[in-house]
């Protein structure tokens, strides 16, 4: 927000594009703009032409980040395969810490940890960009890597799968954790593929590197047999395949053989429904004793598997179907036998033995080195490029920065394909400049047609009455359990247009103040999917005497409603 008070300041300071140090370091101080971005801008700046700062220059990122650069930090590397205790470590260190921060990929990943440090009588808040949970006398945090705070100080931080700085659209997050964090002690776990990386990233920030290796803690055992037929399938077993289409149909496949129930996971569900379906998989007392999951059961999930079988070794990755990679089978096959759990020894092979030359080259071969790590722009530098290109549209603004942008070689520029669809939308709207970088950021998939079209109302009611009222594109209590698959995709987008809602309204709260609705809702999109997955495996969860998930939701929808929407007249049971 400080940036869109900067225009409406650098208007008043004066009418002439050339604005010079003294107005420019004043109006940088007043509005809270980055200490490096004040420092640099020392001569005059014209906005109409080229100015003698580049501010496409992102060849020195650490210098983004003066808090951390004050501090020579601690930075301890915990590299090894899934399983080999590496983040056990260091949660162990931000525990006994007097202040600490844990940066995790996923929200699964941020509640456990959260969980964790209160159950271990060490107060923790919980911070994702859909969720605040803030515990009184807490001074410590657990977040999604993308909320990471880069302006406090800690005595530990621990940042969770560091390869990931390598994701071609999210590793700009954890570059930014990595040079931006503040903390005495830093940990860092993932791949050991990250560690030259990270070391010459850092060689420049005067840190001190440790690192530590871990192995596996328990056997994973590659087998040489496929499994073949549906008919071998036994308990404890998790078959992966890549598609939604493919994991119901397997699904069913299994459950036809009449021996088991299947528990499904892949990333469309909501986070709560894979919680929920990973326990009951875990469960002794659950008949769903097979699972069936996309490769989002590679982090997040704690789970009971005995044997990983791939269903194929190809994935389509939204550009083109291609083989696996030595990361993706390694992180997926790792899952198998978990160190402490009822099976100990971890086997994985695949569903036809064409594919298991792959599996076992894969499993014998070290990960490639990752060569660079993810980088994007912060908004202080594209409002000030906007401003000097007299331009308030925020594609062209990204779009012609980033054709610009000089990184060194350790350095890429994370994919903003999503942001610039986001933006020509956006871009049709009287909006501010940070309102469009905003709503660009936000989690929306622009190729399902119901989340695109959310954002799209979102954004057009917020520019024509600075309010969006939930109401007016969703009626609370319309929602019903889904009869068919397309139906369950459908409520799976509503989830997604609700998690929108609530993610915009904690950045612009007095805009969005339906939060309470929107999340109920949310829950209750939940406990629909829960039902359908019940009812597709023909089991209920719930033991005799209790009363059923249908009637359970029935009871939810009609409380939820009268709690926010009073004037609306509901039966009573």
């Amino acid at each position: 927000m400080a940036m869109a008070r900067a225009f409406r300041l650098r208007n008043s300071l004066s009418s002439s594009p050339l604005l010079h140090d003294t107005a420019i370091k004043s109006l940088l101080l007043n509005v809270g703009c980055s200490s490096w971005l004040y420092c640099q801008l020392s001569s005059p700046i014209s906005f109409h032409s080229s100015a003698k700062f580049d501010l496409t220059d992102l060849t020195q990122p650490h210098l983004w980040y003066p808090n951390a650069r004050k501090k020579k930090r601690n930075v301890f590397l915990h590299m090894g395969p899934t399983n080999s205790g590496k983040t056990y470590h260091a949660l162990k260190r931000l525990e006994a810490s007097s202040s600490g921060l844990y940066c995790g990929p996923l929200r699964l990943l941020a509640w456990e940890v959260a969980r964790r440090l209160n159950n271990a009588k060490v107060p923790c808040n919980l911070i994702t960009g859909q969720e605040r949970d803030e515990i009184d006398g807490a001074k410590h945090t657990s977040l999604t890597v993308e909320m990471a705070d880069v302006s406090g100080e800690y005595q530990c931080a621990v940042i969770d799968e560091i390869q990931m700085l390598g994701c071609k659209t999210r590793g700009y997050a954890f570059t930014r954790a990595l040079l931006g964090i503040c903390s005495d002690e830093l940990h860092v776990c993932g791949d050991p593929a990250s560690v030259p990386l990270i070391q010459r990233i850092l060689e420049v920030t005067d840190d001190v590197v440790q690192v530590q290796y871990y192995e596996r803690l328990s056997p994973l055992v590659p087998l040489n047999v496929p499994l073949e037929s549906f008919a071998n399938v036994k308990k404890g077993d998790c078959i992966v395949t890549f598609s939604r289409q493919d994991i119901y149909k397997l699904k069913k496949k299994i459950e036809a053989g009449g021996k088991h129930l299947c528990s499904v996971v892949y990333g469309s569900l909501p986070p709560e429904t894979r919680t929920k379906q990973a326990t009951l998989f875990n469960d002794e007392r659950s008949e769903m004793d097979v699972l069936v999951a996309s490769d989002a059961i590679g982090m997040g999930l704690n789970l009971n598997i005995s044997r990983i079988i791939f269903s194929t070794m190809k994935k389509f990755d939204g550009e083109s179907t291609r083989n696996l990679t030595v990361p993706e089978i390694k992180q997926i096959a790792g899952r198998a036998g978990r160190y402490g759990s009822k099976f100990p020894v971890g086997e994985v092979t695949c569903l036809k033995g064409s594919d298991l030359p792959l599996l076992h080259s894969s499993l014998n071969a070290a990960s490639p080195v990752l060569e660079r790590a993810g980088l994007f722009p912060t908004f202080d530098l594209l409002s000030l490029y906007s401003r000097m290109h007299s331009t308030k549209d925020f594609h062209p603004v990204l779009e012609k920065f980033l054709a610009k942008a000089k990184l060194s070689s350790d350095y890429f520029i994370s994919d903003c394909e999503e942001m610039l669809k986001i933006a020509v939308v956006v871009d049709e709207l009287p909006l501010a400049l940070y309102d469009k970088y905003l709503f660009c950021l936000s989690p929306v998939d622009m190729n399902d047609d119901i989340s695109a079209q959310g954002l799209i109302q979102f954004a057009e009611s917020f520019s024509r009455k600075g309010l969006v009222r939930l109401q007016e594109i969703f009626t609370p209590g319309t929602l019903q359990v889904p009869k068919t698959q397309n139906q369950l995709k459908e409520l799976e987008s509503i989830h997604k247009v609700l998690d929108l809602y609530v993610w915009l309204s904690f950045r612009m709260e007095e805009s969005f103040p339906d939060r309470e609705v929107a999340a109920s809702q949310k829950s209750m999109c939940s406990l629909l999917i829960e039902e359908f997955l019940e009812r597709s495996g023909g089991y209920r969860p719930f033991r005799k005497g209790q009363p059923t998930s249908q009637w359970l939701q029935k009871k939810y929808q009609k409380r939820e409603m009268q709690k926010y929407f009073p004037e609306i007249n509901v039966e009573s049971d």
